[in-house]
């Protein structure tokens, strides 16, 4: 048995030492998420000194402009050795469709992770024909924020229905605060998702994707004209806002509530240095308790790329159970493996992982989850027609129409 023992560590180490030539680790993480990517890179370092690492990093909100770049590199032959990409639809209806990319089906027998994620996360992540990406993070994008000591100020609660929250409204209006703040086009889709959750519920919700529900039935048009409403609580300058910005009015009081993902979680403990449940609050967004709406992270293995052997050590630290602890406290968000060290993580982050067992789990649109990123790429030119126009009609029609053309739900 030692000697079995012996022989095991001396094939781990010398794999280690021998390991050396490329990996280009290609994502959107830059800024205020970038330390989260630095502990990852920085432990695979450790672990493969003579491999030489490039962070190639493209900037961009829910990284827009990373994927513009991505189109450009995959269609040209020239794919990274392992890209990031949000689970499911983006991945599978976009590159994996197109025949791009390695089946990691040998990867999760291999590592065990086949009994370590959610079956729900893996049927996400496959097709009939294998699976298809290392999810390393989950993210929640139903959640409210909010500032608690402003809301004891103002006299108000965090709203549990949209309708509570449109009652609060002209209160905190007529004090000059912005009821929900708002930021750039994607961040305003963002909350759109959260509101057709919300009109509609986790099943019809679901149904949307799948084609089940058209877009034109009435059920959709009454998300768009709830969606109306919240608008007039909202502020003017909203496409002038990152997200961060919209964050930061949360913080300073100058706003009462935001919708946004729990990266929000990580830039105000990480950048702005804030305590969970002190300096920041939060809620599931209005009539969406009980469901968590997800998103995650992954990276996958393009076929045809240099360095494969190191771009398979790169998710196996991705897929483990250190590389998740390590990347998601700094992150803001919770790790999709099983056993998770939860001590790790600070007190929403704990909520979050206590929801993600318990809720009802339904996938993101606007972040790649539920839809086509045909779909999702076009949404933007949809909620630009409601912005212009303010009928429901017009929108729920353009968005039909988009859905009959990229086939949703086939």
């Amino acid at each position: 048995m030692k000697r079995l023992v012996v022989s095991i560590l001396s094939i781990l180490v010398c794999s280690i030492v021998l390991a050396q030539g490329k990996l280009e680790i290609f994502s959107w993480w830059a800024g205020d998420e970038g330390p989260a990517l630095e502990a990852l890179i920085n432990r695979y370092t450790e672990l493969y000194p003579n491999v030489q690492v490039d962070n190639a990093t493209v900037t961009g909100g829910s990284g827009v402009n990373a994927r513009a770049v991505l189109k450009t590199r995959m269609l040209g032959g020239d794919p990274p050795d392992s890209f990031q990409v949000h689970a499911g639809q983006e991945l599978i209806g976009t590159w994996v469709v197109a025949d791009r990319m390695e089946d990691l089906t040998f990867l999760y027998q291999e590592e065990g992770w086949l009994d370590k994620y959610p079956q729900g996360l893996i049927d996400l992540i496959s097709t009939d024909k294998g699976i298809w990406s290392v999810p390393v993070n989950i993210h929640r994008s139903n959640v409210m924020w909010y500032n608690p000591a402003k809301l004891t100020e103002w006299g108000i609660s965090a709203p549990e229905t949209w309708a509570e929250f449109l009652t609060i409204c002209p209160s905190l209006q007529a004090k000059g605060v912005t009821p929900l703040v708002m930021g750039e086009n994607w961040t305003q889709q963002h909350l759109w998702e959260s509101v057709a959750l919300g009109v509609l519920g986790p099943d019809d919700y679901k149904a949307l994707w799948t084609g089940e529900l058209a877009f034109k039935d009435p059920k959709v048009e009454a998300v768009w004209n709830r969606f109306g409403e919240i608008l007039k609580c909202s502020n003017d300058d909203a496409a002038g806002l990152s997200w961060q910005q919209a964050t930061d009015r949360i913080v300073s009081g100058e706003a009462a509530f935001n919708i946004m993902g729990d990266w929000a979680a990580g830039y105000m403990t990480t950048t702005l240095g804030l305590t969970p449940a002190e300096g920041f609050g939060w809620a599931p967004s209005p009539d969406t308790g009980g469901v968590f709406m997800m998103l995650s992270d992954s990276f996958g293995l393009p076929i045809g790329i240099k360095d494969r052997d190191n771009t398979i050590n790169w998710l196996k630290l991705l897929g483990s159970v250190e590389g998740q602890d390590l990347f998601n406290p700094l992150k803001g968000s919770i790790a999709p493996h099983f056993d998770s060290d939860l001590s790790k993580y600070n007190a929403y982050l704990q909520a979050a992982a206590q929801d993600w067992k318990t809720n009802t789990v339904v996938g993101s649109m606007v972040h790649g989850a539920a839809a086509k990123e045909a779909f999702m790429s076009q949404f933007a030119t949809v909620l630009e027609i409601y912005l212009s126009t303010g009928s429901a009609q017009a929108a729920s029609n353009a968005a039909q129409a988009i859905a009959n053309q990229v086939n949703l739900g086939k």
